[in-house]
């Protein structure tokens, strides 16, 4: 009877192992890394939230290869040494077939070692500096040439001849910078008139163009003083390159300061419908942003998007998720494009191996048609995608004003402008 029982037993465990390995092998991790706190995360929560809805989309198409896909979220917690160790532990612990995940470029650069080291695959979906290009990291992101450079060419339609760099201190904004102000003398606009202050080294080369901030900086008195000086002769703006919830601290000061888009226009590529939610929108009508992406796009395939997004914010079972609200944006969208375009190239290669992956992403066939319009990957990591210049409205929402279409993303273009 003993001995019965003993078999019993292990029958029975071995049943249960069975089972559990037979819905490991019908499932597929990856990874969402992002700020759930911090001073990134009044961006990078709703980048959380549409990843996990496109992972519910997917699934429940059928998932990808005949696997439902097992989403492992991470909160890199806006502290940059952390989203490595996330990373890691992403990586070699949860085994997982790709990651998606970060929004500053600091916080890319922190892992990009790790990615490589452990030969992982990372979907980047923030706007971002260019001057990087790993084997490891695709970059669905607006580079500088598909969001600064549409900027600045349409405020010189407009006539603006004086430029204010403003931007948080770190990698993106100070190499979107430089990158802008080789840009801007290309075009004729002198040192002069390219505020925000420039530093050089011993050799007399600049190293540094524009006004940079703290993360979570919040007194820009001295600052906005300084760009209503600037733009006294009526023909300057802004290009804001700050990151986070200092854009609430900027705008207000700004608006308490009497300036207007009609004044000094401010030109915004980390500012979107979702960070609108938390800004007097009516107090900056007018004001501009530059993204391959608007919530006002008036297209079947956005409309759909939205409403479906919407309706799985009703249902979802996210712990402390905001439901009411809600708004899209051109971040959270690449975010999207980004898990659908892993899900065609792994159907594509027939296999979840990396470098097999990468082949096909690196092929140029792979293309998703968005709620911003169609992306393409190319060979360099980046999408070809639709540009958009959009006006903000009393809603929070963009009128937009200007489209280029089907823009190659170019990560490399230091020195390569033309006086």
């Amino acid at each position: 009877m003993k001995n019965l029982f003993k078999l019993t037993a292990l029958a029975v465990a071995l049943a249960a192992v069975g089972t559990a390995s037979a819905k490991a092998e019908d499932t597929v991790k990856v990874g969402i890394l992002h700020s759930l706190s911090g001073t990134m995360a009044i961006s990078e929560t709703s980048l959380r939230d549409i990843d996990l809805f496109a992972i519910d989309e997917i699934n429940k198409g059928g998932g990808v290869l005949g696997k439902k896909i097992v989403p492992v979220v991470d909160d890199g917690a806006s502290n940059w040494p952390l989203f490595a160790e996330k990373a890691s532990q992403l990586l070699e612990e949860d085994k997982v077939a790709a990651v998606f995940g970060c929004w500053t470029s600091v916080s890319r650069k922190s892992v990009l070692p790790v990615f490589e080291k452990d030969n992982g695959l990372l979907f980047y979906s923030v706007q971002y500096e260019g001057e990087e290009l790993s084997k490891n990291i695709f970059y669905t992101a607006e580079a500088v040439n598909q969001q600064a450079i549409p900027a600045v060419d349409y405020m010189l339609a407009q006539g603006k001849k004086k430029f204010y760099l403003l931007g948080t201190d770190y990698v993106y904004p100070q190499t979107t910078n430089l990158v802008l102000l080789e840009y801007l003398q290309s075009k004729g606009v002198p040192l002069e008139d390219i505020g925000g202050g420039l530093r050089k080294d011993d050799n007399g080369k600049v190293i540094s163009a524009g006004k940079y901030t703290p993360f979570g900086y919040t007194d820009y008195q001295q600052i906005v003083s300084d760009i209503k000086q600037f733009s006294a002769s009526g023909d300057a703006c802004v290009i804001n390159t700050v990151n986070g919830d200092s854009n609430v601290s900027f705008f207000k000061e700004y608006a308490a300061a009497g300036l207007t888009a009609d004044d000094c226009p401010v030109v915004s590529f980390s500012l979107a419908e979702d960070e609108f939610r938390s800004l007097p929108a009516k107090d900056l009508v007018g004001q501009l942003g530059c993204w391959t992406y608007f919530m006002s796009l008036d297209t079947p395939a956005n409309h759909t998007f939205i409403a479906s997004f919407m309706d799985w914010l009703k249902t979802c079972d996210v712990p402390g998720i905001v439901r009411d609200g809600r708004v899209t944006d051109s971040p959270m969208v690449l975010s999207y494009d980004a898990i659908h375009l892993w899900k065609l190239a792994v159907e594509k290669a027939g296999t979840f191996d990396v470098d097999k992956v990468r082949v096909t992403l690196e092929s140029g066939d792979i293309s998703f048609d968005g709620p911003g319009g169609k992306v393409t990957f190319q060979k360099n990591h980046h999408l070809t995608k639709n540009v958009y210049i959009g006006e903000t409205e009393a809603n929070g929402q963009f009128k937009i004003l200007k489209t280029f279409m089907q823009v190659k993303g170019e990560p490399f273009l230091k020195g390569t402008f033309k006086k």
